[in-house]
């Protein structure tokens, strides 16, 4: 294998389509085809199911993928590396988010990374938390914030905050975007038929793990995995949510929302920061990571504000 290979086949494979690989990587299509088929036979493997739609990978064309994104991403890395002895901070970083912060810190986080670093590139990717690890430990990511992350060998976590949770319901008609109502005891929960991600999502087990440790088994209504329909269907009467109060700030949702602090205990769930253990921290990743931490706890505190009525 060689890395002009790899990136044939990892542009092939996203593209799902030879023609549209080799107009993006201005290669004729003779020439990429015999890439991939090089490769093919180095491996001696199959890698691609080529039909009359195009071509998908196949279980060992997805194994590969993964691996030469990571093998891809790294090259680059060392590179931008090298450039950045020579001063700005240079190169691209890939910052994972689940879905719940990516609506809210993806803008903010964005904006101050491109005003610090203009020569650098930043990459955004949102997917639940333990699919962000995944991603870190394949090369794919450089850092993730990530929700309820248990320690393994292969990552380094550094608490950032502790994110308290709220029950989410439909609001009064007419009312403003959010109205704060009285607290909620955890056990109280049994009877609220709840509207929650399905598992693996990181906030759906954690939930579960809080009520099974009070006895409580979680009423679920329905399972929805994205956070606008989820909450369109709280606002439409269906059931409820716990989520973070950032999640149904007025800026991001539409109608009306009643919030509830879920108390005895208070309910916080941990957000961290997550690199790789098995590969070196770079200038610009120490950068990016500040930049995350400011604009996450900045987030939280004015969700703070806005439920002591400072905001």
């Amino acid at each position: 294998m060689n890395l002009k290979q790899l990136e044939c086949f990892v542009q092939v494979a996203e593209f799902g389509s030879f023609s549209r690989a080799a107009l993006f990587l201005s290669m004729p299509q003779p020439v990429l085809s015999r890439y991939i088929r090089q490769l093919e036979v180095d491996l001696r493997q199959t890698l691609l199911i080529r039909t009359g739609r195009g071509v998908t990978p196949n279980e060992a064309g997805r194994l590969l993928l993964d691996h030469a994104r990571g093998i891809l991403a790294q090259v680059a890395r060392a590179r931008e590396e090298v450039e950045e002895i020579r001063g700005t901070p240079v190169g691209q970083v890939a910052i994972g988010l689940p879905p719940t912060l990516g609506r809210v810190l993806t803008v903010p986080a964005v904006t101050e990374f491109r005003a610090r670093f203009p020569k650098a590139r930043i990459r955004i990717i949102e997917g639940l938390s333990i699919h962000l690890l995944d991603w870190l430990g394949t090369g794919r990511l450089d850092v993730a914030l990530a929700y309820n992350t248990v320690w393994t060998h292969n990552i380094e976590i550094a608490l950032l905050l502790e994110e308290p949770l709220y029950l989410i319901g439909p609001g009064a008609s007419g009312a403003s975007s959010l109205q704060m109502e009285a607290p909620v005891p955890l056990v109280d929960l049994r009877g609220y038929s709840l509207i929650i991600p399905s598992r693996p999502n990181a906030m759906r087990t954690f939930i579960e793990a809080q009520l099974a440790s009070v006895g409580v088994k979680m009423n679920v209504a329905l399972e929805v995995d994205g956070i606008p329909p989820l909450l369109d269907l709280v606002h439409q009467g269906y059931g409820y949510a716990v989520l973070p109060l950032t999640t149904v700030h007025e800026d991001l949702v539409k109608g009306p929302f009643a919030a509830r602090p879920i108390v005895e205990p208070n309910l916080k769930i941990p957000l961290s920061l997550v690199t790789s253990s098995q590969r070196p921290v770079t200038p610009l990743v120490r950068n990016v990571i500040e930049v995350l931490r400011q604009a996450a706890r900045k987030r939280l505190s004015l969700a703070e504000a806005e439920v002591n009525g400072e905001g």
